[in-house]
């Protein structure tokens, strides 16, 4: 069957069968180049995609995919998604739906021929090798990825949509005299002709070339300043206490605290589906929500989590449109475009600039919002960066983190993660704890 014969038999026979369904087709493309020593070392393209359903029987909830669309393996599925309802499911429902339309928020963004594409990939190499301190080039490529998403449900919810990103993506050493770092980065874009090899490879190159000959940093409480790649990792853990799903389990440290003051007045935080050129902008959740800007916190207020249709009911909160899901799991939340409002009102003073944390999943707790992570970074003094500084780590916890935001630069820089895309400027925190020398 096509997808459109496949869907529209799923729905006659979940109504036929008195079943409220909901089925979630998705399609993921993926293509990756890699260059190593002036040639294309790697070419790799993986397709994966298949039809989930969420069921409702007897006014519980069950769950069951297929990657066949064939007219028995759909029938399979429907009953499986019955039969795991019936025996396990937890209570639920399932929202009215909506005609949704069709988008295309790829355009012809990924359209250029391979050809462009690998030599996109040999250019960032042979740009990353101009530099004499770059002594070897682990990885230097070129990344896509492609998303198809439809949508359907008995209750009318009916809509589709394309997505995805490029990047450019490098990890090399550089070295001078005995002093030697390691530089990686990904740079995103939603379109491929946006990329430039030459000018990636600069910024990595100087990105990297600043923090060699680092002297220890001494043990203390500094003034810390994030810079766009540090916070939006940070993000990324709080988007997880964030999550109506995460409160709902009682897994965030955000539980009780609507309306209250969590953050300092200059923070405030924004998850918008709908930016023109965002990351992983969508026009609808995974259950049909229409998308929408959404404040989690403003003005250092706690205003709402982020919600799907489930996590707002059993909290009599308002639906955020944050369902997310892929067509093998069952119902979650997820951000969209989740970032720090710029307001440029930063200046550098004395402190440390932190360039980057490693080791966040295993350093930083989502529920506890503390972390105690290893970073890198740089001295400032006098308004500038001095000389950079390593063996240090930086701990606290990311609530009294916002708290002390005194200054927020004016440029967003973005990254992404998962299914999500987190941005920051620079941030400006009072004091953090550093554990140095």
């Amino acid at each position: 069957m096509t997808l459109e014969e496949a869907k529209r038999y799923l729905l006659q026979r979940a109504k036929e069968l008195g079943l409220e369904a909901e089925l979630l087709f998705l399609e993921d493309r993926e293509l990756s180049l890699r260059a190593r020593e002036g040639q294309l070392e790697e070419i790799k393209e993986a397709r994966q995609g298949g039809l989930g359903l969420r069921v409702l029987a007897q006014g519980r909830v069950g769950y069951a995919y297929t990657e066949d669309l064939s007219p028995e393996a759909l029938d399979w599925a429907l009953e499986e998604a019955r039969e795991n309802a019936l025996l396990g499911g937890r209570s639920a429902h399932l929202p009215s739906g909506r005609a949704l339309g069709e988008h295309d928020l790829l355009g012809e963004g990924l359209s250029a021929p391979l050809e462009a594409k690998k030599e996109a990939a040999l250019a960032l190499e042979g740009a990353l090798r101009q530099d004499p301190r770059v002594r070897s080039v682990a990885l230097a490529g070129y990344a896509e990825r492609e998303i198809r998403l439809s949508l359907a449900s008995t209750l009318g919810a009916e809509g589709s949509y394309r997505t995805g990103l490029a990047g450019l993506m490098a990890s090399f050493v550089m070295a001078e005299g005995s002093s030697l770092k390691q530089g990686f980065d990904f740079t995103p874009s939603k379109e491929f002709h946006a990329l430039d090899p030459g000018r990636t490879a600069l910024d990595l190159r100087e990105k990297t070339a600043r923090l060699l000959h680092a002297k220890p940093l001494k043990t203390g409480r500094y003034r810390a300043y994030l810079e766009p790649k540090a916070m939006a990792a940070l993000l990324g853990v709080l988007a997880q206490a964030l999550s109506g799903k995460n409160a709902l389990e009682g897994k965030s440290r955000l539980l009780g605290r609507l309306g209250e003051r969590v953050a300092s007045p200059l923070v405030t935080l924004l998850d918008d589906p709908t930016l023109p050129q965002g990351l992983a902008s969508r026009p609808f959740d995974a259950e049909g929500t229409p998308a929408r800007p959404v404040a989690p916190i403003e003005a250092g207020v706690f205003r709402t989590f982020l919600h799907n249709s489930e996590t707002a009911r059993a909290l009599g909160q308002e639906n955020t449109g944050h369902a997310y899901r892929g067509y093998r799991s069952a119902l979650d939340v997820a951000p969209s475009n989740l970032y720090l409002k710029p307001l440029g009102n930063l200046a550098l003073r004395e402190g440390v600039l932190v360039t980057e944390f490693m080791g966040l999943h295993a350093g930083a707790n989502p529920i506890t919002l503390d972390f105690s992570l290893q970073a890198l970074g740089l001295w400032v003094e006098e308004g500038r960066p001095q000389h950079a500084v390593e063996n240090f780590a930086v701990s606290g916890n990311l609530l009294e983190l916002l708290q002390g935001v005194e200054g927020l630069g004016a440029e967003l820089a973005w990254y992404p993660m998962g299914s999500s895309a987190f941005g920051s400027p620079l941030v400006a925190v009072a004091e953090l704890s550093f554990a140095g020398a």
